[in-house]
């Protein structure tokens, strides 16, 4: 029998993107994989990030026997998944900024990206937005602070309301009507974003339709233990793990790419 969906992420953001997965798939296993040791990737060099991804995916989907990779993290989704792709037999899914239905959706035609540093630069982005917005007026907005946020809410710490408007703040100011969330941290503080840009500003996020995807992918159904085990590459808090309890997790473990 296939193994566990493997499901990777720099930190708690791939969690959005699993939710979503297991709302179109309740009965499968999943391994939630989280390489918070060297979180925030939008830091990384593009070499630093392809080669420890690669490595440490590579690794854990094999030793899992995986049925399906899911790179739930934009910043790595930009550069990994061909050299993934390559490397393993089984299917590899990554998440793409929702540039295409924000461009549909936009009555005013003018639209907002919010990623990490790393997916804002890159030409992958500049082509989708060449691709799917060329009658929109696109305005990229890069943080790394709001990754941390976000580890932090889910960790279960409260949100710095100021430093969260001072991020925001530049959105608010540009008269945007749709903010994609292009990075999958962004979309466990959703609420609190909302709520400072107001009711004019649509979110979207790519999660349901990646869930779609790798619904597709497997389209045998899988009927597992429903396990989700959590594996992560730098110890956790005890909040965070009291939240990831509250997902349904109940195996946790420290790993590295050769355990």
């Amino acid at each position: 029998m296939s193994g566990p969906i493997l499901v990777f992420d720099s930190g708690i953001g791939g969690l959005s993107v699993l939710n979503e997965i297991r709302k179109q798939l309740p009965q499968h296993d999943y391994c939630y994989l989280f390489d918070n040791a060297r979180l925030p990737y939008g830091n990384l060099s593009e070499q630093e990030l392809i080669t420890g991804c690669v490595a440490l995916i590579t690794h854990h989907a094999q030793r899992l026997n995986a049925s399906i990779v899911v790179v739930a993290c934009n910043t790595a989704s930009t550069l990994v998944l061909p050299l993934l792709r390559q490397q393993l037999t089984i299917p590899v899914v990554g998440v793409v900024p929702a540039i295409k239905p924000a461009a549909m959706l936009s009555k005013k035609k003018h639209i907002g990206l919010l990623a990490t540093p790393g997916t804002v630069k890159r030409d992958y982005t500049q082509a989708l937005i060449n691709q799917f917005a060329g009658n929109c007026k696109v305005e990229l907005f890069g943080t790394s602070d709001l990754v941390l946020l976000a580890e932090l809410y889910v960790a279960q710490q409260p949100i710095d309301i100021d430093k969260l408007n001072h991020i925001l703040a530049p959105i608010a100011a540009s008269n945007i009507d749709v903010l994609v969330l292009g990075c999958t941290h962004f979309p466990m503080i959703a609420a609190e974003i909302s709520h400072y840009l107001g009711d004019g500003v649509t979110l979207l996020d790519s999660g349901e339709a990646i869930a779609k995807r790798v619904r597709f992918l497997l389209s045998k159904e899988h009927n597992g233990n429903k396990q989700l085990q959590a594996c992560y590459t730098k110890q956790i808090s005890q909040g965070l793990k009291a939240t990831l309890v509250d997902y349904g997790f109940s195996d946790f473990s420290l790993v590295t790419i050769t355990d």
